[in-house]
């Protein structure tokens, strides 16, 4: 029964089964009632118009805010790397250095190569060097061509 993949999935009830669907919902009606009294100068023509481009805005943001779910992941999967090949690179603990840094620096020290990672660290820390600074010191440069 564990290994169900409805035990793994997540959703977020407010934005799966309330805010998008009547976002979808009202963009279709609104839309069909508009395309209804189109071409008429009527208040009854540009309060549908209205509210279809309402609707239609409201909806284009919530599919918007899909990406930043995965974006803010991606974040928090990067910052999690870079621990990881900091203690598996020094045998020392990224939090005293991640705390006196932000995430884009950290995002930055992504790129480095292992054998620059723990000097770019600890310099990036020390001198509160800001992201494309990292980037620019960087040797050789590792690209992630995985990120969306």
């Amino acid at each position: 029964m564990a290994d169900s993949p409805h035990f793994t999935r997540r959703y977020y009830w407010p934005h799966h089964f309330v805010a998008f669907p009547a976002a979808l919902v009202l963009t279709l009606y609104a839309g069909r009632r508009y395309a209804a009294v189109a071409g008429t100068d009527s208040d009854e023509s540009r309060l549908w118009f209205t509210l279809a481009a309402v609707a239609a805005t409201l909806l284009v943001t919530i599919i918007i805010m899909r990406q930043h779910y995965a974006l803010t992941l991606q974040d928090r999967l990067a910052r999690l790397e870079v621990r990881q090949r900091y203690f598996e690179l020094t045998q020392q603990r990224f939090a005293p250095l991640e705390q006196q840094l932000k995430l884009g620096q950290i995002l930055s020290l992504r790129f480095a190569s292992d054998a620059e990672l723990p000097a770019l660290a600890q310099a990036a820390a020390a001198e509160q060097l800001a992201p494309n600074v990292i980037r620019q010191r960087i040797q050789q440069f590792q690209p992630d061509h995985l990120r969306v």
